[in-house]
């Protein structure tokens, strides 16, 4: 039999795929990544790196998507205030926000002039979507003289009902800093629980009052499991978001952003890391840390997964109506006003003169997590 003719273009492309994806074990999906599953998906990445030329394109991947997304064809990785920056300082026409809704609407407000569309409208955040703009104006109305607190993770409108907008790297510092002793904290119960600890750790006196939304990812780590694993694996650092529950965070090694869990685990010497975070960061941390070792005990989020290389390049070919993000301007400028980008380097050196205290990370379908089925 004849052998077949190998596409140089596809090969090269093929080999460039797997330098980075040969090292992913934490695959939501199960598969093992070779040079034949890399070939599988050159095309694809070829054909979606080529439009976002020809159409001014940036793409944004958020750490929890999937690792052929991020390495294939992302042009800025990370988590979601991050992207929102890069993506405004790249002044592109079009951004492709591979993540969730509300992460395209922040960068939305911070690039007004861009076309941003989600290769899945459907990937909406259980956090996110615990309240909406007329949930935080109800609450004000129970607390008038309350500073608003929204964390990132959160609509647009619920945005625009707050005075300040804060992130998983910055909430402990900001809200110290906030004069006001009442803080009306949403959308997230469990980060509040842990602002509400670490304002006392500190001596701050603050009231913290919050609606009741959770991630539903974060919110199912439990002390047994941490107990569990540090009886199986001597010297195991743990690292945890501050999404999830007080009793976690307590017991966790580190307590942090996505960006913090990933300089954590790469600057610290241990045998083992059980990532309690979603499970897309585990196989960043697999490429760029292939050195380090990572136990199970990862979530996957569902919509986070909803994402795929070919609705990627079909949001970049001709988006429908319902990819593209559009805002109300006056919302659009009021959600902004909350965002108070401009304070947070001052803030971040404030909370680099503590010890830090927690973070999060990932693992996936060999850590346990079901397999996942694009629809």
């Amino acid at each position: 039999m004849p052998t077949a003719t190998l596409n140089p273009e596809i090969e090269a492309e093929a080999d460039r795929l797997l330098r980075s994806l040969m090292h992913v074990e934490c695959d939501p999906r199960g598969r093992t990544w070779n040079l034949e599953t890399c070939r599988e998906i050159a095309p694809l990445t070829l054909e979606i790196n080529r439009l976002k030329k020809e159409k001014n394109a940036v793409i944004l991947t958020h750490s929890y998507v999937e690792p052929e997304i991020i390495y294939g064809v992302g042009d800025f990785k990370g988590d979601s205030y991050h992207l929102s920056l890069m993506a405004k300082q790249a002044k592109a026409q079009i951004i492709v926000f591979v993540g969730v809704v509300f992460m395209a609407e922040t960068a939305k407000i911070l690039s007004p002039e861009a076309t941003v569309v989600v290769p899945d409208r459907g990937s909406g955040c259980s956090l996110a979507d615990s309240i909406d703009g007329d949930g935080v104006r109800k609450l004000k109305a129970l607390y008038p003289d309350a500073t608003v607190v929204c964390y990132i993770n959160s609509t647009a409108d619920v945005k625009a009902e707050s005075d300040v907008c804060v992130t998983s790297g910055n909430v402990y510092a900001i809200v110290q800093k906030l004069p006001a002793r009442r803080i009306l904290f949403v959308p997230d119960r469990l980060m509040a629980e842990n602002v509400r600890t670490e304002m006392k750790a500190r001596g701050v006196d603050k009231e913290i009052i919050s609606s009741d939304g959770t991630c539903m990812v974060h919110d199912q780590f439990t002390p047994a499991q941490i107990a569990e694993a540090r009886a199986q694996f001597p010297g195991l650092k743990v690292v945890a978001h501050p999404e999830c529950t007080e009793e976690v965070a307590a017991l966790a090694d580190y307590v942090g952003s996505t960006g913090g869990m990933m300089k954590y685990v790469k600057t610290t010497p241990a045998p083992y890391f059980l990532m309690l975070t979603e499970c897309g960061l585990v196989g960043r941390l697999e490429v760029e840390a292939p050195e380090k070792t990572f136990i199970g005990g990862c979530r996957l989020c569902p919509y986070m997964k909803l994402n795929s290389l070919e609705k990627v390049r079909d949001a970049l070919l001709a988006p429908r109506p319902d990819q593209i993000v559009t805002l109300d301007e006056g919302l659009r400028l009021r959600a902004a006003r909350g965002e108070r980008a401009k304070e947070e380097a001052d803030l971040e050196r404030l909370a680099k003169k503590r010890a830090p205290t927690a973070a999060d990370q990932t693992s996936c379908g060999r850590c346990g997590s079901p397999a996942i089925t694009q629809r």
